[in-house]
């Protein structure tokens, strides 16, 4: 069973650092809702540019909310006239190069091949990337927006915050996974959560108790070499 909200004994930062992954597939478990607010307490201490704390909303789907959003993406998903990339920012650059063009490829087919996905099985893709849509099974969604008056800055801030969702989380024996792949789906999303005017989509984010009996949690996507980016000057 799941750690209670008493109960859960907080990792090390070192021991959340290294054991945080993108986890797609979870047990359903509730989370308890104070354990929720527990990560985010400690998340909320992110750094930003002059305070500005530009995490606008932070929605947490459960029950019904998380089945509604997750009934309609997989729908517009699932159209084969939906237009991809209809998002209000570009995540992806529109051209990959070497190397981030092969990492990507890599952990794509490492996944690929631990579900047993051919080369060219575009049924079987479009099944496992549906997976994103319902937020590979974890009982806690997170949609996270932004004010679109807000600039760059604010959106690396935004990313400091997430990570800091992540590492709280891990912390408390939970686990995640950031999804980019809610950023096409800003309409449709906005529609299901009725996001005011000025308000941005960011990204989602799966939150819940790993399956440790699913095959694609044994994925841990590989990290470069200090000494690819590492400059020591004295």
């Amino acid at each position: 069973m799941p750690p209670s909200c008493d109960t859960a004994a907080a990792l090390s930062l070192e021991e959340a650092l290294s054991t945080r992954r993108s986890v797609r597939a979870y047990r359903p478990d509730p989370v308890p809702r104070e354990l929720i607010e527990r990560v985010f307490t400690m998340a909320g201490r992110a750094p930003s540019g002059n305070n500005a704390q530009p995490w606008r909303g932070v929605y947490v789907l459960t029950g019904q909310a998380r089945q509604s959003l997750c009934r309609a993406l997989t729908q517009a998903y699932d159209e084969p006239d939906q237009s991809p990339y209809q998002g209000e920012y570009a995540y992806y650059p529109k051209q990959w190069i070497s190397p981030y063009l092969d990492r990507r490829r890599k952990v794509g087919w490492d996944l690929y091949t631990l579900l047993g996905i051919a080369r060219g099985d575009k049924a079987a893709m479009h099944a496992q990337h549906r997976r994103n849509y319902e937020f590979f099974g974890a009982p806690v969604g997170l949609i996270f927006t932004i004010d679109r008056i807000m600039s760059q800055g604010s959106w690396l801030d935004y990313g400091m915050f997430l990570q800091s969702v992540m590492l709280a989380a891990r912390a408390l024996g939970l686990d995640t996974c950031p999804q980019a792949a809610f950023v096409p789906y800003h309409a449709v999303i906005a529609r299901e959560l009725k996001f005011a005017p000025d308000e941005m989509l960011v990204c989602g984010m799966a939150l819940g108790w790993m399956d440790n009996e699913a095959i694609e949690n044994t994925l841990v996507s590989e990290r470069e070499p200090l000494e690819t980016y590492l400059r020591f000057l004295s």
